[in-house]
């Protein structure tokens, strides 16, 4: 049986947020690894030579993405680049959809001719009743995200349609980021979205049914994710700040990756 040879991408530059950072996928080290390493090392076992450039910082609203990280994403030259942002922007209490669709066209204008292939994606959103308050943005953006794939030539992973992302299992204590198995599960989808021969087929299935926690663990679950996540990230809202003030691009150069391989 013949089966299609893989693709042979020799370089990788991520643009993006806390999502594309790694965020909650926490090494022992105390940094993030995330599916955008995940998918470096695994692209790297496959291509000898190969480069990864990862510009993302938490916090990033699309408009500081394109200030900040897609002019120098476009003058790497590498053959794949993924862009996810935007989702920080529709969870703001106050958001101009109109000009988060503007910024993102502008985004995809200028990264879409400086590589070989361009991934954008619809990101998964947590069940629960954060994701159905601003279901009606999200699914704004992810609409913006499929035409401006369609018109210029990128290719989208639909995390947003895969039922096992949307489980609370996958997604970290702050409700807000992936655990280490949820960034494996997109690493996979995105391998799977640019050619290469699946590892896993059935990352989207969903997990097997366990029982869930009862009353009292979910009041104290709620207690510590308030204390802990909602009145900081409450906080910075009121005073302007943001996670990732000060802090720099996680990998900021194109180099040879010299990670643990996959």
């Amino acid at each position: 049986m013949q089966t299609n040879p893989s693709p042979q991408y020799t370089s990788l530059v991520a643009v993006g947020d806390s999502f594309t950072e790694g965020m909650s996928d926490l090494l022992p080290d105390g940094t993030y690894r995330g599916w955008a390493d995940l998918l470096a090392a695994r692209m790297a076992a496959h291509t000898p030579g190969f480069r990864y450039a990862n510009l993302a910082v938490r916090g990033k609203l699309i408009g500081q993405i394109v200030d900040e990280q897609v002019d120098v994403a476009a003058t790497m030259g590498a053959d794949v680049i993924t862009l996810v942002g935007g989702l920080n922007d529709t969870l703001r209490p106050k958001c101009d959809m109109g000009r988060v669709r503007g910024l993102l066209e502008e985004a995809v204008e200028r990264l879409a001719p400086s590589c070989k292939q361009l991934v954008l994606m619809r990101s998964p959103g947590r069940q629960g009743p954060v994701l159905e308050r601003f279901r009606p943005r999200m699914e704004e953006l992810f609409a913006c995200v499929d035409e401006l794939a369609a018109r210029h030539g990128a290719v989208v992973v639909d995390l947003y349609g895969a039922p096992s992302l949307g489980d609370p299992r996958l997604w970290d204590v702050d409700r807000l980021h992936l655990t280490a198995e949820g960034h494996r599960r997109v690493a996979e989808a995105v391998w799977q979205t640019l050619g290469y021969d699946p590892g896993d087929p059935d990352w989207h299935t969903p997990m097997p049914a366990t029982l869930p926690p009862g009353w009292a663990a979910r009041r104290v679950a709620d207690v510590r994710f308030a204390r802990q996540h909602l009145l900081p990230w409450i906080a910075r809202r009121l005073t302007g700040r943001s996670s990732g003030d000060g802090l720099p691009p996680k990998r900021p150069e194109l180099l040879p990756y010299e990670g643990p391989v996959a």
